[in-house]
């Protein structure tokens, strides 16, 4: 994810999306970006600083944080983790949540948290394991958990600095959609503001004021982004990867990455190739050990044991 207005496309044919954080091996951040639907991450195992409207959230498993419509949000993992994502689209409260309502997860009954957590967590093994009819239950799951949200952590608040927030992102929506689309060709401030009728400064203006973040950056963070991507699943020469995503050469793709994340791209790819290689010997070792048991078991009962 890169600091952009974002869409969310549910899964199969289930009402939301639900996957595991893309940040789980460590030494990973997500920019700022908002988005028209109800996020929630939950952590299961390890730490994450979750950023919301410039507010610090570190979550440890078993805490959560929810994320509403057109909150500016980003999140900082520098250690391993699980992390259960779900995304909402919008459309799931209709007729439950008006534009003044907002779900607010802070000051809330311990025993509501937990049993959040509990529904949550279940969705997400019901959903893993896929097994016959697993829709239907998953549903029943959602379900549970909209009344829970809709019951016991949303709230009515008329606030005319999120209604005007609300007005400005929308505008800049179009523009970073447009943005996401063309970010490995040039797109100078002045370029993109005047295709859609702005002036470059009142354009900058947005960015700084609504999106908490400069064009430059955003524009940075995008082309890093998606050459990481390419990066972590390709083995292509560095230089390639970066005139591919818009840098001017390597070097820039180097000093832009490195800002991000303290290291050189091929360092990073170096890392997270280890670190693959080192999760799959420990699944391989977890495996043998889990058919070793079940020998072992076999053997007992055929002894009679």
């Amino acid at each position: 994810m890169d600091f952009r207005y974002e869409t969310v496309i549910p899964n199969d044919d289930l009402p939301f999306r639900m996957f595991i954080f893309e940040g789980r091996d460590g030494n990973y951040r997500v920019s700022k970006h908002w988005h028209q639907s109800v996020e929630l991450f939950l952590v299961l195992e390890g730490t994450l600083d979750f950023f919301i409207n410039s507010r610090q959230y570190t979550l440890k498993p078993n805490d959560f944080v929810i994320v509403n419509p057109n909150e500016i949000h980003s999140i900082e993992c520098p250690d391993p983790n699980i992390t259960i994502v779900l995304q909402i689209p919008m459309k799931s409260f209709e007729g439950y949540m008006s534009d003044e309502s907002r779900i607010t997860f802070a000051d809330k009954d311990e025993s509501q948290k937990a049993r959040l957590v509990a529904l949550v967590t279940a969705m997400y093994r019901t959903y893993e394991k896929g097994e016959f009819g697993y829709r239907l239950k998953v549903k029943s799951q959602f379900m549970e958990f909209l009344y829970l949200i809709v019951t016991e952590f949303r709230i009515e608040q008329i606030d005319k600095v999120r209604v005007q927030q609300k007005r400005h992102l929308d505008k800049l929506s179009q523009v970073t959609q447009y943005m996401k689309e063309n970010y490995d060709k040039e797109l100078s401030l002045e370029m993109v503001a005047s295709r859609f009728g702005f002036t470059s400064s009142y354009l900058s203006h947005m960015f700084r004021e609504y999106a908490q973040t400069g064009y430059r950056t955003y524009l940075m963070d995008l082309r890093v982004k998606y050459a990481m991507r390419e990066l972590l699943n390709s083995d292509r020469y560095v230089g390639d990867i970066a005139l591919d995503h818009g840098f001017a050469d390597a070097r820039a793709f180097a000093k832009a990455f490195k800002k991000r994340y303290g290291c050189l791209p091929s360092q990073y790819r170096k890392q997270m190739n280890q670190k693959q290689v080192s999760q799959k010997q420990m699944n391989q070792k977890q495996m043998n050990q889990k058919q070793a048991n079940q020998k072992q078991r076999n053997r007992k009962s055929l002894a009679g044991e």
